[in-house]
């Protein structure tokens, strides 16, 4: 089974932009609330502050998922391994569950970086690899260059954006897209909707949001500093929401409210 697909680590901790006792604190309460998938990211600054406090948090390392990806800028030969290598030492893990490629190169040809992923995994530095923030013709291209699974393609994913393309590609490719931005930063709650929506189900618009994306398929991260709202995050698992009202929900999305807009790094990609 994909690891993401794990129904333990269908709801990750997002440890962007945390650091210090604000990134202790809430990976605290979020292993005391039952988070066991956690996510970081060489581009994050975070790693080691993310590897000791999971270190000390009492959950065995295999009962965890730890998710980190490799910055662009090491998309080369003789920085890859050696990079991912770091990660690790620093992370205090001896290998990542999900290693991903943080962004495409700039240029758009992926298939070298690609090819440096395969080799972490064959060398035993990941159990599992991916990548993130692909469009569907990368997701396509991945499919042929890489030999085995691709666990996901973590994307931006929220029910103001719409990413049918994405949900199509991963289809026909058979690289499940997994989220970030899941609340699109606060904007989901300038919509009635979702609030209107979650007062049926004893929910809030947040935990409607959260429930409406893992409904599509996509595995998801969350994250936040508050111990109520972590709580209220992960526990969305114990209602559906009806056909009508995904399909409610689904209308929003020509609102296509992309946070990461092309330009904004220099290794976003044009979005499908």
């Amino acid at each position: 089974m994909n690891i993401y697909f794990q129904k333990s680590f269908q709801r990750g901790f997002g440890t962007y932009p945390l650091k210090g006792d604000d990134l202790r604190n809430a990976i605290d309460a979020a292993i005391a609330t039952g988070y066991r998938a956690f996510d970081t990211a060489q581009m994050y600054g975070n790693e080691a502050e993310t590897g000791a406090a999971l270190a000390a948090c009492g959950v065995a390392r295999g009962e965890l998922c730890i998710t980190t990806k490799v910055h662009p800028d090491n998309y080369i030969e003789e920085k890859f391994l050696p990079s991912v290598e770091t990660s690790l030492k620093t992370l205090q893990v001896e290998r990542a569950d999900v290693l991903l490629l943080h962004w495409p190169p700039v240029g758009g040809d992926v298939a070298p970086s690609l090819r440096l992923l395969q080799s972490a995994r064959d060398r035993g530095l990941a159990d599992a690899i991916g990548v993130s923030n692909y469009t569907a013709q990368m997701m396509r291209t991945a499919r042929t260059v890489v030999e085995g699974p691709l666990v996901t393609n973590q994307v931006e994913f929220h029910p103001l954006l719409d990413q049918k393309k994405l949900l199509a590609a991963a289809t026909e490719t058979g690289i499940p897209l997994s989220s970030y931005a899941s609340v699109a930063r606060g904007e989901v709650f300038k919509h009635a909707l979702f609030a209107e929506i979650g007062k049926t189900y004893g929910k809030s618009a947040a935990q409607t949001v959260l429930r409406w994306i893992l409904q599509k398929g996509v595995p998801l991260n969350t994250m936040s500093t508050k111990p109520d709202n972590i709580r209220a995050n992960f526990e969305i698992m114990d209602f559906t929401l009806s056909s009508i009202d995904m399909d409610r929900i689904d209308a929003l999305t020509a609102t296509n409210h992309r946070i990461v807009s092309t330009g904004l790094l220099p290794w976003v990609p044009e979005w499908d």
